[in-house]
């Protein structure tokens, strides 16, 4: 279909909420969204105006050869029928969640002596299932600090066919099991432990040590101080089980805290579970998805494909901003968790806190997986679609200009290789055709023209051209260096370097006046920034460096027969040009030849 047959298509759509599939001209999904009014939702991407899509949508939508939509009676019904939908074809353009096999559950069969287990999807078959947790290793160790917590075995015995057939195993002996298969304790005292197992692990930690502490005063009353010992035992190892956090990602926490990163290559989320005012557990992911994706946009897609395929749910959800479906989503959570759940966006407190506390954990996850390289290239790939470049940018080259009021005008040159600086092709230019008066303008028009002839010329020490030119000043500073590329025919792209009240760089100029701001992208930002005060440095060194050989050049090397020589050594016998002056001749005469006492004598008595 094209253009026009599809925006056709979408303005006849009802004004009714409903899911729509987008589709390539194979027939396969590249994208699943779901809407409150179909009509208005599905047209916006057909507008001829598309300057508010960002890249990834204005990518999809040139692959769409035809769509589908499912009319629903309610957006509750949208959502859930979205998520199922990209669950089943997995589109390309949707930011997409780890599969069910990524996020394993416990299991806790019926049978007598029922063991904890870990397996990768609940399955209807009576069994007690809790989770999902946040992988495999994180399951396993769930599964060892709870038996270890209630002295539960571990072992491969299956009881009670294996009691009383062998000894104790060493478990027994280092005190994390009782040795069940002994037949004491018996399969009562069994199933009661395995009960208080499945209150931790549904999230009941403080309502469970407040039972045992109960039935342990009780037994210490009735003087069966071993029984209450042993309960007093268990309870501390429950309390330090608590503590230390072993049980971790995916018990049924009071509060869920999210935290969403947008790195230079790729993008992160954390969820920490909090109960009762302490951490039980988080759960990370590092995953691809646009860097000009809304963040909101983004946490939405998240938050479905994490929850809705979940049996436990928290009473609270804490984002770190709005969601368009925030109210959809917390009733559909309501109504399978049997209990409330809330989801809102704290401003200020302690729950603020958490939320930058999540945050961190979804950048150090990010941070830790992105190479060095991957960020650079994602940097540049980047600005090159910012400055509408064909490719990313291989070799930037920036000026600046530096002087102390008519003396001393120097410029630099600093190149930067992808995203890190080339010194050794770093160039330094003293004026000659500015001298009278400080003028940035001509100056730069002097330093680029003798810049391009010189690789006009063939000198390889300026070649290649960049495939940017940044100049450190505003539109004018632009417009210049396009005028002296347009004279000598070498076509470059041109951006001005625009400073804030601070002397940062806030935004690049085009020499036509069009500015592109940088906050957008704080790695782009970073960038152009560095290139700046690296090229601001450099003219400044430079400048420091011609300023102070100025400032040490004597009246002494403008005397005909002084040389460095005979200098060094008047320098070194008077001390200063001021005593030079005043000395008499004889004096002179005592330390350099005759004829150049005389001329020294001569340049400074010349009233005389």
């Amino acid at each position: 279909m094209t253009r026009e047959e599809l925006r056709a298509k979408a303005n006849d759509l009802p004004l009714a909420p409903g899911v729509y599939l987008m589709m390539d001209k194979t027939g396969k999904v590249i994208y699943v969204g779901k809407a409150k009014k179909l009509k208005n939702r599905v047209s916006q991407y057909f507008q001829e105006n598309n300057a508010s899509h960002n890249e990834k949508t204005r990518r999809m939508v040139s692959q769409v050869d035809h769509f589908d939509t499912i009319f629903v009676s309610s957006e509750f019904e949208a959502l859930i029928l979205e998520n199922s939908l990209i669950k089943q074809h997995m589109p390309h353009y949707n930011i997409l969640l780890k599969d069910d096999k990524g996020y394993p559950f416990i299991r806790l069969g019926k049978e007598p002596y029922a063991r904890f287990s870990m397996v990768n999807r609940p399955a209807d078959d009576g069994a007690r299932y809790f989770g999902p947790f946040g992988g495999r290793s994180e399951t396993r160790a769930a599964i060892d600090a709870v038996c270890a917590a209630f002295k539960l075995p571990s072992c491969t015995r299956r009881f009670p066919r294996d009691i009383g057939k062998e000894r104790p195993c060493l478990n027994h002996h280092m005190g994390r099991c009782d040795g069940f298969c002994r037949g004491v304790p018996d399969e009562k005292e069994y199933t009661e432990r395995i009960e208080q197992a499945t209150q931790l692990l549904s999230g009941h930690y403080r309502q469970l040590t407040r039972a045992m502490r109960e039935e342990m005063l009780r037994e210490a009353e009735a003087l069966r101080f071993e029984r209450a010992a042993a309960l007093r035992d268990r309870v501390s190892a429950i309390e330090t089980l608590g503590k230390r956090q072993k049980v971790i990602a995916g018990i049924c926490a009071d509060t869920d805290l999210w935290g969403v990163y947008r790195g230079a290559a790729k993008c992160g989320w954390a969820v920490i579970h909090v109960e009762d005012g302490s951490v039980t557990g988080r759960e990370t992911d590092v995953f691809t998805a646009p860097t000009d994706e809304p963040e909101a946009e983004m946490l939405s897609a998240l938050l479905n494909q994490y929850y809705l395929p979940r049996a436990v749910l928290p009473r609270e959800i804490l984002l770190p901003c709005e969601t368009p479906d925030a109210e959809e989503l917390a009733a559909v959570l309501t109504e399978r968790a049997g209990h409330k759940v809330s989801v809102h966006v704290p401003q200020r407190g302690d729950k603020a806190e958490l939320l930058r506390m999540a945050e961190r954990n979804a950048r150090e996850d990010v941070e830790r997986v992105t190479t060095l390289q991957e960020r650079e290239n994602r940097t540049l790939a980047l600005l090159g679609e910012m400055l509408r470049l064909p490719e990313p940018p291989g070799r930037m080259e920036s000026y600046d200009i530096s002087n102390t009021g008519a003396s001393d005008i120097v410029a630099s040159m600093v190149v930067y290789e992808g995203a890190k600086p080339k010194k050794s092709a770093y160039r330094r230019f003293h004026m000659k055709t500015v001298s009278e008066h400080p003028d940035d303008y001509a100056s730069m028009e002097e330093v680029l023209t003798r810049r391009l002839r010189r690789y006009l010329d063939g000198d390889e020490k300026f070649a290649p051209l960049p495939d940017v030119l940044l100049i450190d000043g505003g539109v004018t500073h632009a417009q210049v260096a396009e005028r002296v590329c347009r004279e000598l025919d070498v076509p470059l792209p041109i951006f001005g370097m625009v400073k804030d009240d601070r002397h940062h760089t806030r935004a690049l100029v085009t020499p036509g006046g069009e500015e592109i701001d940088l906050h957008a992208n704080p790695a782009v930002f970073a960038l152009i920034g560095q290139i700046q005060d690296e090229t601001h440095r450099f003219a400044i060194t430079f400048h420091h460096e011609s300023h102070s050989k100025s400032a040490v050049h004597s009246a002494l090397d403008d005397i005909p027969g002084v040389g460095p020589t005979r200098k060094a050594a008047l320098l070194k016998t008077f001390k200063s040009v001021k005593a030079i002056r005043e000395a008499e001749l004889p004096a002179l005469e005592q330390v350099v030849p005759k004829n150049t006492a005389k001329a020294v004598w001569e340049y400074f008595h010349k009233e005389n």
